[in-house]
């Protein structure tokens, strides 16, 4: 069913979709600057690309204080825009009962593409198990 729908996705959406995160990938990687903004916007394509059957959750060690900073500047810059065209975009996918799963998916790129820096999508159907996981022995 995952795969189904994500063919579905990848036609009515999900291609343009990563397409423009990958556009603003190489722009951020060609400003020396913005190259940590640049590999989110290509982890955020890849999921753009293929979303169901995979889910968002917080890097280990990945939410310092310059992950915080920058995703604040992210939001400021760019977050809060395309948060709003995922609303947009969800809630014309949501007019017809296929478009539905699709609309639930374009809402769940919403907290990533808010917030893109230490994030980490993971697949759904295993469980993920951190690589700093000493601390729970």
């Amino acid at each position: 069913m995952k795969t189904l729908l994500n063919i579905i996705w990848l036609l009515f959406g999900g291609l343009w979709l990563a397409l423009g995160y990958f556009a603003a990938g190489i722009i951020c990687c060609l400003l020396i600057v913005t190259i940590p903004w640049g590999l989110a916007s290509f982890r955020i394509a890849n999921y753009a690309l293929w979303p169901f059957g995979r889910t968002v959750v917080d890097r280990p060690g990945g939410t310092g204080l310059f992950a915080l900073l920058g995703n604040v500047i992210w939001l400021l810059v760019a977050g809060i825009w395309i948060a709003i065209a995922h609303v947009v975009t969800a809630f014309a996918m949501a007019i017809t009962i296929i478009g539905i799963p699709l609309a639930i998916a374009n809402l769940k790129l919403i907290p990533i593409s808010l917030m893109p820096l230490g994030k980490q999508i993971v697949p759904t159907d295993r469980p993920f198990v951190t690589t700093y996981s000493k601390a729970y022995r």
